[in-house]
């Protein structure tokens, strides 16, 4: 089986590419480097083909398409703040770069797409949990773009028969995950912190919840929906359970904390609703917030590199947070 993973140097990229390489199929990965890191897939670089490439630009690796059965279209910037401060580069990537790519995998006639989207569509939800029928609600330019993207994806299925199915990824969480992004960043950030011996820092009061969702399932559904014959389907993947922050400092032994302001555009709770996913795909979450945890902190040594945060450069960080979501 030939596949292709756009951004499979980065954190959910890089392990996919793993559990493909388990499968037996021959992967290509795309990636520009932007937020992947080459490290990512240094234990497996003599088995896969790694093409350095802006997917925002037609270019050679087009050609790479011909004769391809998958393709994951992971690859993303997915930062809240920089999609603030720079609509027209994540325009560029999550737009532009998944019309380019579902023009390829039409071109090419593709057997499979799977494209990852983003639960920040949902913004702050009305319900919970929250299904994939609830109301979209966009608070950043970085949710737009990636629903954008989504409906560039689906609407490809109706009119040209593209075989894509959706998935809305709800706080992914895991090993390699990053310190800024929308996928596991508290969790980098916190660990960073405990290396570092200094003050965890805490948004609001810590009380609010979160949908996190341990990497290796995410994989699994991503792995279920690839083989599966839903087309032009949208599934929430998420944890069935929302756990505090607070509750995530306790499990990872802070010592130290420094509570910051609470962010404007942020839900005070995350919940997916995943019965659609359960019934359809016959896949549910397997991996427990505490057996997350303990496998974050056994691998705690790939953040000692990370960039320490503290309240100063993160008031700093988010200034344009602030500036701009914040309801006059």
């Amino acid at each position: 089986m030939k596949t292709i993973v756009t951004g499979g140097a980065g954190f959910i990229g890089s392990h996919l590419v793993d559990k493909l390489l388990n499968l037996k199929h021959d992967v290509t990965v795309l990636d520009n480097f932007s937020t992947g890191r080459p490290d990512n897939l240094s234990h497996i670089k003599d088995k896969i083909k790694l093409i350095n490439c802006d997917i925002s630009k037609k270019d050679k690796w087009i050609s790479e398409f011909e004769g391809v059965d998958w393709v994951f279209h992971v690859a993303a910037l997915a930062d809240i703040v920089p999609s603030i401060q720079n609509p027209e580069g994540y325009f560029n990537a999550n737009v532009l770069g998944t019309l380019n790519i579902a023009e390829v995998c039409k071109k090419n006639k593709i057997k499979r797409i799977i494209y990852l989207a983003s639960a920040s569509c949902y913004g702050i939800p009305d319900e919970y949990p929250t299904t994939e029928k609830a109301k979209i609600k966009l608070e950043y330019p970085y949710a737009l773009t990636k629903l954008l993207g989504e409906q560039i994806m689906l609407h490809w299925s109706n009119v040209y028969n593209l075989p894509v199915t959706s998935l809305r990824l709800f706080n992914v969480y895991g090993t390699r995950s990053r310190t800024s992004g929308t996928y596991g960043a508290v969790f980098g950030v916190f660990l960073a912190q405990k290396l570092a011996g200094t003050a965890f820092t805490v948004v609001g009061d810590g009380n609010q919840t979160r949908d996190f969702t341990y990497v290796s399932d995410v994989i699994r559904a991503i792995i279920c929906a690839a083989k599966s014959n839903k087309i032009g389907e949208i599934y929430n993947v998420g944890s069935n359970e929302s756990v505090s922050v607070n509750r995530i400092v306790k499990l990872l032994g802070a010592e130290k904390i420094a509570y910051i302001p609470k962010r404007p555009g942020e839900p005070d709770k995350s919940l997916a609703g995943i019965n659609k996913i359960k019934k359809e795909l016959n896949w549910e979450p397997k991996i427990k917030i505490e057996e997350g945890i303990k496998e974050l902190l056994k691998n705690i040594d790939y953040w000692k590199n990370a960039p320490v945060w503290n309240p100063e450069s993160i008031n700093k960080a988010t200034k344009d947070w602030f500036k701009y979501l914040s309801k006059k």
